[in-house]
């Protein structure tokens, strides 16, 4: 098991309920769902398509709110945080790896890595001190002028970790992430991502239906029809 797993836990899900639409039409996505996360830990949640799962990791990222239960970050509940604060605590703890890769067509790598901390209100001088580190650190220094359009699908993915590195996040999470890739190409990424779990202590949250890829986890947790079906919580180390 990664270093910290026996810390308190970092995301703490209550009763997460979500559903969408009304009346005849409405679907519940997600029925009540509890389950904590620990610090430094790496978990899969897996599941068919319309099982759940990515609403639950939009819940748990505080890119959605939830219709009733609540998600603790850090021991907060996050119900009392205002627009602002909810930003500011997003920003700065999570990073976000998804199969598609977001990336700004016409700006440079460099640009597309740094966004994050543009956003955060991060002077000019730091951001590029921190987006080269960042691509250094994932082999992409020398892409860092380029155009994302010329990169190829490795590279992009690697670009999309980069950025989501910026800002020394405490959780990355990874939706799909080797889903647009080879076999060759997304076993490259996962070894970074469980890399950065294991090396750095980076909490990984990856949202999959690859058992190759969830077995790779600490921790597997199966989503059905909005419940979690298993989780088996497993204290192996994992098979990074």
């Amino acid at each position: 098991m990664s270093a910290g797993t026996a810390a308190r836990p970092l995301i703490e899900a209550r009763e997460l309920a979500k559903g969408y639409g009304s009346g005849a039409n409405r679907f519940e996505a997600l029925k009540g769902v509890s389950f904590d996360i620990r610090e430094g830990e790496s978990v899969a949640i897996v599941g068919k398509s319309g099982s759940g799962k990515s609403t639950l990791m939009h819940l748990l990222a505080l890119l959605d709110s939830p219709d009733s239960g609540t998600v603790m970050l850090g021991g907060q509940d996050t119900r009392r945080l205002g627009g602002r604060q909810l930003n500011r605590a997003r920003n700065r703890t999570f990073g976000f790896v998804f199969q598609q890769f977001f990336l700004t067509a016409n700006q440079t790598v460099l640009e597309n890595v740094i966004l994050p901390l543009k956003i955060a209100g991060v002077r000019r001088a730091e951001r590029r001190r921190r987006g080269m580190a960042a691509l250094e650190q994932l082999d992409l220094a020398d892409k860092a002028r380029n155009r994302a359009t010329a990169l190829s699908g490795g590279q992009k993915q690697r670009a999309v970790i980069a950025r989501a590195l910026v800002n020394n996040p405490r959780v990355i999470f990874a939706d799909e992430p080797t889903g647009n890739l080879d076999s060759a190409t997304g076993a490259m990424v996962e070894d970074i991502l469980f890399a950065l779990n294991r090396e750095h202590g980076i909490t990984l949250v990856v949202v999959t239906h690859d058992e190759e890829l969830a077995e790779r986890c600490d921790r597997r947790i199966q989503v059905r029809d909005g419940e979690i079906l298993s989780d088996d919580g497993r204290d192996d180390g994992g098979r990074a």
